[in-house]
Order: structure tokens, then sequence, then C-alpha cells
């Protein structure tokens, strides 16, 4: 019995002290052997045609100077992202990405690594960045602590965008699951039931692609500042 609505996102389950849930995490590894040797299907071709369309996009995201395969980068990190909000909607499959450990730990070693990359090899870029062009000089040191402070938070921003948007649907379908078998005596709020669940896994179905569409986006805007 569910003591608490967020319980759900509790990875909790365990075999030999060892967490069961976050194995869901590590499943799409077992799948892409698959694609080496099947004969090319079409959703091989379809998946194929996604990618070639992401990496011209995030190619024009970039700078000029970009380094050739960076785009391979985000590339993986949507699809993984992906791949986690598909299989968690499916039932008894815990979904790792609508936990913060899971957003944070990518979001925070993307930003770092992208904080680092700049600081070091383009300083003086760096320091522009904080007093945009065009700034009066009595408010350039309030911009400045304007952007060191929104440059700071960015991977928060990203880390809780995703697993915010990813438990408030599961966080709908769980209330509307529970809400059944009070309504069991009226044939007609279990049709409605039924179809509004279909509606909103619809719904979740989408958000899981876009949510995964705008971190591997942003972080590529990210990306391209320190340039």
């Amino acid at each position: 019995m569910m003591t608490n609505l967020f319980s759900s996102f509790d990875p909790m389950s365990s075999m030999f002290y060892l967490p069961m849930n976050w194995l869901s995490t590590m499943m799409g590894l077992l799948l892409l052997p698959t694609i080496y040797w099947l004969y090319p299907m079409r959703i091989f071709m379809i998946w194929n045609t996604l990618l070639i369309n992401l990496n011209n996009e995030f190619k024009t995201l970039l700078s000029k100077n970009k380094n050739l395969g960076s785009t391979f980068i985000f590339i993986s990190l949507f699809t993984f992202i992906l791949f986690n909000n598909f299989l968690g909607l499916f039932p008894y499959i815990f979904t790792s990405s609508s936990h913060i450990t899971f957003t944070l730990t990518f979001a925070l070693s993307m930003w770092l690594s992208f904080m680092l990359y700049g600081w070091i090899n383009n300083m003086q870029h760096m320091f522009a960045h904080l007093v945009p062009q065009g700034t009066p000089s009595v408010l350039m040191p309030f911009m400045v602590c304007i952007e060191t402070i929104s440059n700071i938070i960015r991977p928060m921003t990203l880390a809780i965008r995703l697993a915010a948007n990813m438990i408030a649907g599961h966080l709908l379908l769980t209330l509307l699951g529970n809400t059944g078998p009070m309504i069991m005596s009226s044939t007609l709020l279990i049709q409605i039931l039924i179809l509004s669940q279909i509606m909103l896994l619809m719904l979740e179905l989408a958000v899981s692609i876009i949510q995964s569409y705008v971190f591997a986006v942003l972080t590529t805007l990210y990306s391209s500042e320190v340039n």
C-alpha cells in the first residue's frame, strides 16, 4: 500500500542489497548490439533519419569553430534520456529520469566541463560574456552579478525542468489510477477514466520526446557560449 504519493518515485526495491530499479537505466545497452547485425528495418531507418536531422540542427547551434564530432555527445545525451523517459511509461518500471540524482548528474557534469573548458581556454571571452554589449557603465557591476548567478543556476534549472515534468505526468496517472476502485459502480465514469488515462498517456509520450530534446538543445546552447 502506498503511504506517500511520491513513494512511487523512490527506488526502494532491492535484491542482494542492490537497487533493482536503477537497472532500467542500463537496459538500453542490451538492445544496442542488435542494430549492427539485424536487417535494416523501417524503425531503424526512421531513427537514423532523426539522428541525421538532430546532427544538422546541433551543428547550426554550435559556433563556427566547433570541433568535428562534438554533436555526437549531445545526440547520445538525447538518446539516453529519451530511452529512459520511454521506459518510465511502462508499468512496474522505475522512471530514472524523474529522479533528481539522474538529471543533476548529467546537467552538472556537462555544465562543469563547459565552464572549465571556457575559463581555461577562452578566459577573455568568458569575462566579456558577463557584460552584454551596450551595457551602461553604471549597470556593469549589477550585470556581472546577474550573469554570474544565472550561469551558476543553469545545471539546477536543467535538472529540475526534466525531473519535474516527468514527475508531474506520472503523478496525474497515479491519481487517476487510484480513483478507479472508488467508481466501480458507474460504468460511464469508468469509461471516462480509461479515456482520460489514454489521453494522458499520449501526452506523456509527447512530453518524453520534448523534454529530452529541450535538455539536449539547452546543453548545446550552453556549449556554444564558451567558444
